[in-house]
């Protein structure tokens, strides 16, 4: 009795402990399930700060950390979305307030951060390009600048391609190129007429004229000479004109001051100034784009990174904008088209298969007994005996005719009463999108297995597998034209089995009935097109008649039986091209983008202001040439037809420059005047346009000589 007493709490402790285990299987997550009820409630935000208090209660919960993290990328996705939506229609606002809702579900959000980011961006690009919209007619150099600037840190602004697009319209526009910024100095119109005088007076004619200051290099040459005679154009047109001339170039200092030097490989290499910039393309391949810039912008410092898709190059402020231009052309997004393609296999078949079929031979030969066969397995024997009446194959036992008789197959007659008549169509309506002048393929069917074996000395037979398409391919090559049109290649092709074809060695071969077409076609968008044509149509007829029987007329039908069958299946096929996108030109392109010259790739091009027409003139008179004793000097005659245009507009201000001419002139200077811009009547009033004395010679302060 004591010892029941003491094995009974082990065993009650075992049951108590099943019962716990089976209960807390049983039992439900109470945290999960009130998580769950609320977020059934409708409040999702509420439900979330209570789901993420359940989580730090209870961190060693998978499951419910499990339903914490889904619902919380469901909401953090749910607001970005409607964040990014908010930024793209301008309500800044919003999506601040969206994407701070983010950071507080999922604080460590990369495209929250980032998109809060943005938005400070597109606030700082959209002052920037007010103030770009607000200099344009004022600065446009300025507002290029600021545009530029926005496009490197966002290349798909759509505002700052817009804007560009009007600067390069205004720019288009202008008769003279933009004037470097130097305060107003380089933009200064001036009058300056030289022959044959030296390169240093003309460069400190100018800088009296415009007060900017010239540093030469030691390699300038100094007994260079200097024909110029041009009239109201700006400092920077003339400036420029005489460093191209003499084979010079030009470096700003600063504000008002000028470095000319050599234009040779050495001089460039110490005073030429050189950027980099990288572009990261969109759409372009960053080999396509490398041969495009050595190509047209001649830069031979160029790195590419094709994982980043992107290209970098070092050179010259002039061809880093010229790149700049050209990449914008290739760098846009390929055309794509949607295909909507209906194919539609229609089928029709017939078969009557009438009459009595009879047995095609008869027979008269020995009849086989029945076989005794006795076997011993295992010490017992087993007897098997086949069944007679069959006749033995190749042996006739000629003593013994009795044993042959006559004989037909069986059954000795067979009717046959069958017609068939079927309708078959085979529908597909596949859409697919393309890019431009990308294959696409598309195959509706089956892939048949098709076994292959192979025999080895010495090894064996080993077989493998291929497979061969059968059913409906088609394949289309889109191409879109600007004028919103496609241009498809279309291959189609319809394969169906035709009979099983026995090989050696027990394999299998197919026989394919094939019908195909290729064609191009041109279509608008949304025009469908229709290819039908593709039929086959096959009718067979075939007979079994008793000889002499089945050909009496009517009763023949008797004594025959007739199959006739009837094939026909067509092929339809409707394609609809739409265009998704076609090729959008960036705003930089135009018909001729200046591109400087084969030396100096990029530069401005080397052109001068409009001047009125016969306001240069040689002083009606011309350089003496040695030997030429008191020949009367060349006269041109514009300087004659000015007469009267000087007498109408009279300028008072001209006589004091007409008489401090030759004081102050050096050998070969014929006049420095800086002037204003002027009416073209008033033009023709400056000293350059003063008539010959009466008797043909020319004033003595207007002819220079400089031997």
């Amino acid at each position: 009795m004591t010892q029941k007493s003491r094995s009974c709490p082990p065993l009650r402790g075992l049951v108590l402990s099943v019962s716990l285990l089976v209960l807390s299987a049983c039992a439900t997550n109470p945290a999960l399930e009130r998580s769950r009820a609320a977020f059934a409630d409708g409040d999702r935000t509420a439900a979330f700060i209570l789901l993420k208090g359940e989580v730090a209660k209870d961190p060693g919960n998978h499951e419910l950390r499990a339903y914490y993290l889904r619902q919380r990328e469901l909401l953090a996705s749910e607001r970005l979305a409607a964040a990014d939506r908010a930024r793209a229609a301008g309500r800044t606002e919003e999506a601040a307030r969206l994407y701070a809702e983010v950071l507080q579900i999922d604080s460590e959000s990369p495209r929250a951060r980032i998109g809060a980011a943005e938005l400070a961006a597109d606030a700082r690009r959209t002052a920037r390009l007010n103030e770009a919209e607000a200099a344009i007619g004022k600065d446009d150099a300025a507002a290029e600048r600021a545009v530029r600037a926005v496009l490197v840190e966002q290349p798909s602004n759509a505002r700052a391609r817009q804007l560009l697009r009007t600067l390069d319209e205004r720019a288009d526009a202008k008769a003279a190129p933009v004037v470097e910024a130097l305060g107003g100095a380089m933009a200064k119109p001036v009058t300056l007429e030289f022959r044959e005088a030296p390169l240093r007076i003309v460069f400190e004619a100018l800088a009296r004229a415009s007060g900017l200051n010239f540093v030469f290099d030691r390699d300038v040459r100094a007994d260079s000479k200097v024909t110029l005679f041009v009239r109201n154009s700006s400092v920077d047109e003339v400036l420029k004109l005489i460093t191209t001339t003499q084979q010079l170039e030009r470096k700003l200092l600063n504000t008002n001051s000028v470095l000319i030097y050599p234009a040779n490989a050495a001089k460039q290499k110490e005073y030429l100034d050189l950027v980099t910039r990288s572009f990261y393309l969109a759409n372009a391949d960053a080999k396509q784009a490398l041969a495009m810039v050595r190509q047209l912008v001649k830069t031979k410092d160029v790195f590419i990174d094709e994982k980043l898709n992107m290209l970098a190059i070092k050179d010259t402020p002039e061809a880093v904008r010229l790149a700049e231009r050209v990449l914008a052309t290739l760098d846009i997004a390929e055309p794509e088209v949607m295909l909507e393609v209906e194919v539609l296999e229609i089928g029709r078949n017939k078969l009557s298969d009438l009459g009595v079929e009879f047995p095609n031979e008869v027979g008269y030969g020995l009849i086989q007994s029945g076989l005794a066969t006795t076997t011993i397995v295992n010490g017992v024997t087993q007897t098997t005996t086949s069944p007679g009446g069959a006749l033995a194959a190749g042996v006739v036992n000629l003593r013994n005719t009795g044993s042959m008789v006559p004989y037909v197959s069986n059954p000795a007659a067979i009717l046959k009463l069958r017609n068939e008549d079927g309708d078959t169509s085979l529908l597909a309506n596949p859409r697919i999108r393309v890019k431009n002048r990308e294959k696409a393929k598309i195959h509706i069917g089956e892939k048949l297995p098709v076994f292959t074996t192979t025999s080895t000395a010495n090894v064996g037979v080993s077989a493998s597998v291929s497979y061969l398409d059968v059913g409906l391919k088609l394949d289309v090559e889109p191409s879109v034209t600007l004028e919103d049109e496609v241009v498809i290649k279309v291959a189609l092709e319809v394969s169906s089995i035709v009979k099983e074809v026995p090989g050696p060695s027990s394999s299998l071969a197919y026989q394919i009935g094939t019908r195909s077409a290729a064609t191009t076609l041109r279509l608008a968008d949304g025009e469908t097109q229709v290819l039908a044509g593709l039929i086959s149509d096959e009718e067979r007829s075939s007979a079994r008649r008793l000889p002499g029987l089945g050909d009496i007329p009517g009763l023949g039908r008797l004594f025959s039986a007739q199959r006739d069958s009837a094939v026909k299946t067509e092929v339809v096929l409707l394609i609809t091209p739409r265009i998704v996108r076609n090729v959008i030109a960036p705003p930089t392109t135009r018909a001729d983008q200046p591109a400087g010259t084969e030396s100096s790739v990029g530069k401005r091009q080397l052109r001068l202001g409009p001047t009125a027409p016969n306001s240069l003139g040689l002083h009606g008179g011309a350089r003496t040439p040695p030997g030429a004793g008191n020949r009367e000097p060349v006269r041109e005659a514009p300087v004659q037809e000015e007469a009267p245009a000087a007498e109408a507009a009279p300028a008072p201000e001209a006589a004091p420059a007409q008489e401090a001419a030759p004081a102050g002139t050096r050998e070969g200077a014929a006049e420095v005047t800086p002037v204003a811009p002027a009416a073209p009547g008033a033009a023709a009033a400056e000293p350059a346009a003063a008539p010959p004395a009466g008797d043909g010679t020319p004033p003595p302060e207007r002819v220079e000589r400089s031997d």
